[in-house]
């Protein structure tokens, strides 16, 4: 029978499992196994102090301390070892696990526990004292920690943008959770500071198709653990200070920066990350496979939003510490204020963040709300408007207000915001924040609405004290603005650069053509270049913009937000509105709505963009407002409204859901006709210096919508009842600069058409234009086609205009009748006829007509049918006489012209004839206005309108300049100027007097003339008989 193995001591069994622990020998050298490191010097302090040489939990750290201060040949670097002790320790304890006597378990669980414990604290020791058991080795510890944090964050797909991180090291299970969650802030402080340091360094200058992800989870890891929260913000790059600190510096430098500036977007070539996006997914974007091209897109808007959803991760994570809370809003704070010239045309990329690091923020925040992005939600009245009067961490008082200067924001504001200042009573304030709960659905919780007075309460630290909701809207709302509202900006900037190099490129092409020389050959291949760089450019900005529907639609329920909110502030969408402006609208950024008007015009244009989105709270505003400067004081910012409603027309948006905006909305259709042609008189006069130009892309907007309204019953019957309830007022302005504009347009239009040709000679005389410097080639060639695309504008501007004229005439001619508009609109139409069938109509010929869309033969016709339709309705006679007053452009024989080309190209007959009859009461009516003339004889100076100089029939005072002139005639010049013609003072129709006694006199000066020619008549006719008389005598 075999003898039974001697049972080993708990002391015997403790010394085995230690030994293998810590790799540690204090019997003697193990040759077995080169890693054990024999401890002779604390062996023999052992025997000195009388004790066993075997390890035990006494005994464990000072053995620790000697293993790793000794300098051993071939061991292992402090932090590997301590590592390793962490992992056979959890390896021991599992194998102790099976022990039969539950004591020694018991016993030993708890050795194998304090060993590890021991190792991640000594790892921690190591790791912020690294000279501490360094012996000249290799001892920065942070990148071999960083490496156990990538390894135990890695996933199969991080080799995607490259190699993936972490050195293939492997953190043993828990070891990280150990050093990081059981550590206090003193013991981690100097490991975290070069930990941050080295994981910031990880993604810089990373693009978004490189390995970024590792270095994200890693991140949010370590942010889950409060004291590594708590040491990142105390970080002395967490936010980089000091007088030399800019965007591009917080970008760059702060632990989050780099992050951030992960993008597809391109950057400004100091700071361009790896792998280039562009030549990675677009190589070749004019030949590129449209299935490589949507791959490539896929590719980038997933990761993008790889990139989102992890910082709003981190940042959350952040915001829901409170002792790091303050420090994030400070970042964000910061990052905004130090990037503010992000809002210029043009921005310096040397101190300012980039696009990629602007969109991707914009990106976070909406994460951020989305718990209060409901518009309906109770949620809303958190949002505070005193957070843009008296908050001092974003710098919002000084912003342009939707309809206050900066001096009176600050004036109400200083004021404390008071009722006495604000405009209205109390009750009225009362009932107004009433009416903006039922409009919006929401309750007020807490007493502090939206529309409580005075100033915020303040916090312990002297700072005013607002909700987190508070401060993340008006902080995204400032994001959003300098982020992805930018870079749709820029993008629109590189389209139209794109197009003008892509039409440079085919002139030069068709030049070659012709003849071509090395000069157009270095021109050409130039431009090739250029193009294929912009196209790049415009794919990276397509993929993580355009491409991104969640992204776009979560910008667009912030905005629906802001717009449901900012309405509020005037008691909910209602009309009409109040008749003053209350001051917290008022005071209020207007980059807030420019931004939503900005934002709906983009994602408008883009196919399926708005799909499923509800647009009702937009379209009620842009009604409310876009006729409203007493509250939108921009008139820029209320023709963008128009815009949007532009983009939403069916034919435009390709989808038929729109229209139900436009003829199933009641405020539609009580107030949109209304309000846009308001808007079109309104913006005569912006106030800029590029007002005369501008007018007319804005009229353009408003001329295709109210095209477009005209064919819907409903609005048609609105736009009779407002010319007969307005015949005198806004309608007949509207219909004063809609032929101003179109007698504009034309007379411009043909100009230049003029001049395109004389350009386009000079270009086709292929060797003159090879002896004129490049630099001179280029300009000319910019000057061809920027006149080809003011043809091609100004052309559809005019048609539109004679358009309109032509279908409203039909059924509305009376105001075209009227005293002050029927000789404007004489000589309108004379003067399109004379160009279109006079004597210069030769040298307008144009090779391709269509292109500019001139289109002569319509144009005729329209402009023929609008002569008819106010003949039609001209029941007193007077349009005749209208059309043969104009001393212009009259010419009897134009009449007929223009019947013989309308006749040939199949016009119809009855429209010919009724032009021709109208053509001969013109010419009856010139006829008797001679004979008139000669009645009257010499007129005196006195009874001559000082404007026209024609005779006055109703002449009238200005009551500034006490001049007399012809009601009529100044009639029409207040249609498009407010002052006397005289002095320049204030002037309105009702301020004219009746100057009844001049017309009297002028009365009696006709009859007493038509008396003398009748009295000159008979003698004539009496000398006449008498001579016929005398003469048959003499026969």
């Amino acid at each position: 029978m075999a003898s039974q193995k001697p049972q080993r001591s708990l002391a015997e069994v403790e010394d085995i499992i230690l030994r293998k622990i810590f790799l540690v020998s204090l019997a003697g050298p193990v040759g077995s196994d080169p890693r054990v490191v024999y401890l002779e010097m604390t062996a023999a302090e052992v025997l000195s102090e009388g004790k066993a040489l075997m390890l035990s939990r006494e005994l464990m750290e000072r053995v620790l301390i000697d293993r790793l201060s000794g300098a051993f040949p071939g061991a292992e670097p402090a932090f590997s070892y301590l590592v390793g002790c962490y992992r056979r320790a959890q390896e021991e304890g599992k194998k102790v696990g099976s022990m039969k006597d539950p004591a020694v378990r018991t016993q030993m669980e708890s050795a194998a526990r304090q060993a590890r414990k021991l190792a991640v604290s000594y790892c921690r020791i190591h790791l912020g004292n690294p000279d501490m058991f360094g012996h000249g080795e290799d001892s920065a510890g942070a990148p071999q920690l960083l490496d156990l944090i990538f390894s135990e964050v890695a996933t199969s797909l991080d080799a995607f943008g490259g190699n993936s991180l972490g050195g293939g090291h492997v953190s043993p299970p828990g070891f990280l959770e150990e050093f990081f969650k059981e550590s206090d802030v003193d013991s981690l402080e100097p490991v975290m500071k070069d930990l941050y340091e080295k994981l910031k360094g990880s993604v810089f200058r990373v693009s978004v198709l490189g390995n970024f992800q590792q270095p994200l989870r890693a991140l949010l890891m370590l942010v889950s653990y409060p004291n590594c929260a708590k040491l990142l913000v105390k970080h002395p790059n967490w936010l980089p200070k000091g007088h030399y600190v800019s965007g591009r510096v917080i970008e760059t430098m702060s632990i989050l920066g780099p992050f951030f500036h992960i993008s597809a977007l391109p950057d400004h070539i100091i700071f361009k990350s790896e792998p280039d996006v562009r030549q990675q997914c677009f190589p070749d974007p004019s030949r590129q496979r449209s299935a490589d091209m949507l791959s490539s897109f896929t590719t980038i808007r997933t990761v993008t939003n790889i990139l989102y959803d992890g910082l709003a991760e981190v940042l959350l994570a952040l915001l829901k510490n409170v002792d790091t809370r303050e420090a994030v809003l400070e970042y964000l704070a910061e990052m905004i204020n130090k990037n503010i010239a992000r809002s210029r045309m043009r921005v310096d990329p040397l101190s300012s963040a980039s696009s990629g690091t602007f969109v991707t923020l914009s990106a976070v925040m909406l994460r951020l709300c989305e718990p209060f992005l409901d518009a309906t939600s109770q949620k809303i009245d958190k949002i505070d408007t005193r957070y843009v009067l008296y908050d001092e961490r974003l710098e919002l008082r000084q912003l342009t207000a939707m309809n206050l200067s900066s001096e009176e924001v600050a004036a109400w504001a200083d004021g404390g915001c008071n009722g006495a200042t604000d405009g209205e009573g109390t009750n009225d304030e009362d009932n107004r924040a009433k009416q903006s709960q039922e409009a919006t659905t929401s309750g007020n919780n807490d007493g502090d609405s939206v529309l409580s007075r005075g100033k915020p309460r303040t916090g312990s630290g002297g700072k005013n004290k607002y909700s987190f909701i508070c401060e993340c809207f008006f902080m995204t709302a400032r994001v959003l603005n300098l982020g992805i509202i930018k870079a749709l900006s820029d993008f629109k900037h590189l389209s139209q650069e794109l197009s003008r190099c892509e039409e440079d490129l085919s002139t030069y092409k068709a030049m070659h053509e012709q003849g071509g020389s090395p000069q157009i050959d270095q021109d050409i291949a130039r431009l090739e270049k250029e193009i294929e760089v912009l196209l790049q450019e415009r794919l990276c900005y397509e993929a993580q913009l355009l491409r991104d529907g969640p992204f776009l639609q979560r910008a667009l329920s912030f905005y629906r937000l802001v717009i449901v909110w900012v309405v509020s502030l005037v008691g909910g969408f209602r009309m009409p509105l109040p008749s003053e402006c209350p001051m917290k609208f008022a005071s209020m950024p207007e980059h807030l709505v420019d931004d939503a008007m900005d934002l709906l015009i983009f994602t408008s244009r883009i196919p399926r963009a708005l799909d499923g989105f509800a647009l009702e709270d937009f379209l009620n505003f842009i009604i409310m407002f876009m006729a409203s400067p007493s509250y939108v004081k921009n008139p820029y910012l209320r023709a963008k409204m128009v815009e949007v409603l532009n983009c939403w027309m069916p034919q435009k948006s390709g989808a038929s859901s729109t229209a139900a905006l436009f003829e199933g909305h009641q405020l539609s259709l009580d107030y949109l006709v209304r309000n846009l042609m308001k808007l079109y008189v309104d913006i005569e006069f912006t106030g800029s210096h590029t007002q005369f130009f501008d007018k007319f892309t804005i009229r353009h907007n408003i001329a295709e919508l109210l095209e477009y309204l005209w064919d819907v019953p409903s609005h048609r019957n609105a736009w009779r009842l407002i010319a007969i309830e307005e015949e005198k007022g806004v309608y007949l302005n509207f219909l004063n600069f809609l032929i101003n504009d179109s007698i504009y347009l034309l007379d411009e239009s043909l100009n230049r058409i003029l001049e395109m040709k004389e350009l386009e000679a000079e270009i086709s005389n292929s060797a003159e234009w090879e002896r004129r410097p490049a630099e001179e080639r280029e300009e000319r060639m910019r000057r061809f086609h920027s006149q080809e695309n003011f043809i091609r504008f100004d052309l559809k501007l005019a048609n539109e205009d004679v358009g309109m004229l032509a279908f409203t005439s039909e059924q509305i001619p009376a105001p075209f009748l009227l005293p002050e508009m029927v000789e404007r609109v004489g000589s309108m139409l004379n003067y399109f006829l004379l160009q279109l069938v006079g004597p210069q109509r030769k040298s307008l010929t144009l090779k391709d007509p269509e292109k500019y869309e001139f289109r002569p033969k319509q144009l005729l016709k329209q402009i023929v049918t609008i002569y008819v339709h106010i003949a039609r309705g001209d029941k007193e006679g007077i349009f005749p006489s209208a059309i043969s007053k104009d001393g212009r452009s009259y010419n009897e024989q134009l009449f007929s012209a223009a019947a013989g080309v309308l006749q040939k190209i199949g016009a119809d007959g009855r429209l010919v004839q009724e032009f021709i009859q109208l053509g001969a009461k013109a010419k009856d009516a010139a006829s008797e206005a001679m004979d008139a003339e000669e009645t009257l004889g010499e007129i005196p100076d006195e009874f001559l309108d000082p404007i026209q100089y024609t005779l006055m029939k109703d002449p009238v005072i200005l009551p500034s300049s006490r001049v007399s002139v012809d009601r009529p005639v100044i009639q029409r010049h207040l249609l498009s100027d407010s002052s006397d013609p005289f002095n320049r003072s204030h002037l309105t129709q009702d301020m004219l007097i009746p100057n009844t006694e001049l017309k009297a006199r002028i009365a009696e000066f006709i009859v007493t003339q038509q008396m003398k020619r009748h009295s000159r008549g008979l003698k004539r006719a009496m000398e006449g008989a008498t001579e016929e008389s005398e003469s048959m005598m003499e026969d």
